[in-house]
């Protein structure tokens, strides 16, 4: 794997991260929580994240290729809103990084990830650690979801849904289920429900169908929040606020849910 950031990559990426933040604040919250070292450096907002890219390169203590993921993360997960004002720049953009990741054997994968393009088996994803069983990896994953809750909930609320997402897509696969022709988070989760196989004790079957019932509306409800406030598909101008205590259940939800898929799915295998 490539351990430093390819030149070519840092100017597209600093083009295009810069014009879409267009604001010193921003950037500087966005490289800061992403991990990139030392004080804020001198110059416009494309001068600025060249400037700190390299600078991760420089630092032997620095992993330079994931402080550039945490930092595309957001940008390049955030889907065209319908209609929307700025989708074409969005879609641009991203393709722009997508093409100067490519150039040097790179690709983008969703969670904010950069592999060798055609994937690589010791470059670790999400769907790795949920395939291996590896639970303290995606404990982590949640923990990154809830690390920003306070400065951006929707963000948080998109990570959640799409780590969801990610488990149901990696069981029908595993198990050779039929994915629905709709792969969003309510059939993805029906068609995983319908193969969990749970031994039910006839006395308890009332109760663990109340439980099921309760995962199935956590479901729905996640995936509704990510639509109506999610950063993915884009805020609008007016984007309803969601405090961050609300933000917080969400994402706990969804992490008591993943937990469960993962404990039901590889009691299988085991």
């Amino acid at each position: 794997m490539v351990s430093n950031i390819p030149n070519s990559v840092i100017g597209a990426v600093s083009a295009v991260i810069a014009a879409h933040y267009y604001s010193h604040s921003k950037l500087n919250t966005l490289f800061m929580e992403s991990g990139a070292p030392g004080d804020t450096p001198e110059g416009n907002c494309e001068t600025k994240c060249s400037s700190w890219l390299k600078r991760c390169n420089e630092d032997p203590s620095v992993n330079a290729i994931e402080v550039l993921a945490s930092v595309l993360q957001k940008y390049m997960d955030k889907e065209p809103e319908p209609f929307g004002y700025g989708n074409d720049a969005l879609v641009q953009g991203q393709e722009r990084i997508k093409n100067a990741l490519s150039k040097s054997q790179l690709e983008y994968r969703t969670n904010g990830y950069i592999v060798l393009a055609g994937s690589n088996p010791t470059s670790k994803t999400l769907e790795d650690y949920l395939k291996s069983g590896d639970f303290s990896s995606v404990e982590k994953e949640f923990e990154r979801a809830l690390e920003h809750i306070h400065t951006d909930p929707h963000a948080s609320i998109t990570a959640a849904s799409s780590i969801i997402e990610a488990t149901c897509k990696a069981y029908i696969e595993i198990f050779g289920l039929e994915m629905p022709s709709k792969q969003n988070i309510v059939p993805l989760w029906k068609s995983v429900q319908q193969n969990l196989g749970l031994n039910i004790d006839r006395t308890l079957e009332e109760d663990q169908k109340k439980i099921l019932q309760g995962l199935s509306s956590i479901v729905d409800g996640v995936g509704a929040l990510r639509t109506h406030i999610g950063s993915a598909h884009g805020r609008g101008i007016s984007p309803p606020k969601i405090v961050v205590a609300e933000a917080r259940l969400a994402v706990n939800s969804a992490h008591t849910l993943v937990v469960f898929i993962m404990e039901c799915w590889h009691a299988k295998n085991a």
